[in-house]
């Protein structure tokens, strides 16, 4: 983050400048026409607001700082000739129709699943590319992906996240928090799911339910630096390849009345919230406990070979039947250092 011109003795904090749209090392940095010129006038912008800053050096730096960003992306940036692409193959630029819906997969700074433009860096983009219409990628269990028509003229593009049509468009790279089936023990009185808002993402069962932490690849979450600011975004699938690009998650520790944990759960923090927002939040939704405060115990970070996490343990003293977590040596070890 830019600091420069900072003034010996001043006591304001310039602002940090969120990072630009994640591209691995070593990636070229392929844009469409409109991306590019997108970019432009992204920069043209940024050059008023400068102007306008005047001698505002905390405005002044952060806009410096933000323009030094756009202009390293501007420079390398590799626009695509679409003229050149093979008509009836998906590649870079290419208006896609499987499974019902729309995308054109595009540069990662023009990317935005809301207005069903991917990254060519996606995980669904990569398993498009190279296939025309009539292919069928198989995916996991019985779900596939269709290709029903490749363009490279304007289609209508469909949002893939936040809507219904979503769930059909891209079936494996939505997966949501669910609650699988558990045998009773005879001593246990099996309770049933209240209903709440994500009641469509839950499996409900006679029997007891167990948590089992959510996965969404294509989900938005905040990067942080140590101190828990927020220093740009990134999808939970380039967050868990290896990159260690620091992220947070809260850990609850659930203990009954005399002090011993019964629960173990964790989540990821959800951008623009804070760990305890999250948290609330999915204890009321996925646990059935709302009114409750939880107590931040400590924070650290933990690392592993495909990711890199700030930690907010948080502790919540509760005698409630609630949903029993994974086992195993796995799950067990999200928590080692708790």
């Amino acid at each position: 983050m830019s600091r420069g011109f900072i003034k010996e003795g001043d006591q304001e904090e310039i602002p940090r400048v969120p990072m630009r749209a994640y591209l691995p090392e070593g990636v070229p940095n392929y844009v469409t026409k409109e991306g590019l010129e997108a970019l432009k006038e992204e920069l043209k912008d940024l050059e008023a607001e400068r102007v306008k800053a005047g001698d505002n050096y905390i405005m002044v730096n952060f806009i410096d700082a933000s323009i030094k960003l756009l202009v390293d992306r501007i420079n390398n940036a590799v626009e695509v000739d679409l003229t050149k692409a093979v008509k009836d193959t998906v590649s870079f630029g290419a208006w896609v129709r499987y499974n019902g819906c729309v995308v054109r997969i595009v540069g990662v700074d023009e990317a935005d699943v809301n207005k069903g433009l991917i990254s060519f860096i996606s995980p669904i983009a990569k398993s498009l590319i190279g296939k025309k219409a009539g292919d069928v990628i198989e995916l996991k269990g019985s779900e596939r992906i269709a290709v029903e028509a490749v363009s490279f003229e304007p289609m209508e593009l469909t949002q893939i996240i936040n809507d219904k049509p979503a769930k059909t468009l891209i079936p494996t790279e939505r997966r949501p928090r669910r609650i699988v089936e558990e045998q009773p023990k005879p001593t246990v009185q099996a309770q049933p799911m209240a209903e709440d808002k994500t009641i469509d993402s839950l499996v409900k069962a006679d029997g007891l339910l167990r948590f089992e932490p959510e996965e969404n690849p294509i989900e938005f979450l905040p990067i942080v630096n140590e101190r828990g600011n927020i220093v740009g975004r990134a999808m939970y699938v380039e967050l868990h390849n290896g990159n260690k690009m620091l992220h947070p998650v809260a850990h609850l520790h659930v203990m009954n009345g005399k002090g011993a944990t019964t629960r173990r759960y964790w989540w990821h923090v959800a951008f623009g919230d804070t760990p305890e927002k999250t948290l609330k939040r999915k204890m009321a939704e996925t646990l059935g406990l709302s009114g409750v405060n939880p107590k931040l115990k400590r924070q650290y970070i933990r690392e592993t070979k495909t990711e890199k996490e700030l930690v907010y343990v948080f502790t919540v003293v509760s005698e409630e039947d609630l949903p029993f977590t994974p086992e195993g040596k796995e799950y067990n070890e999200v928590f080692e250092r708790d």
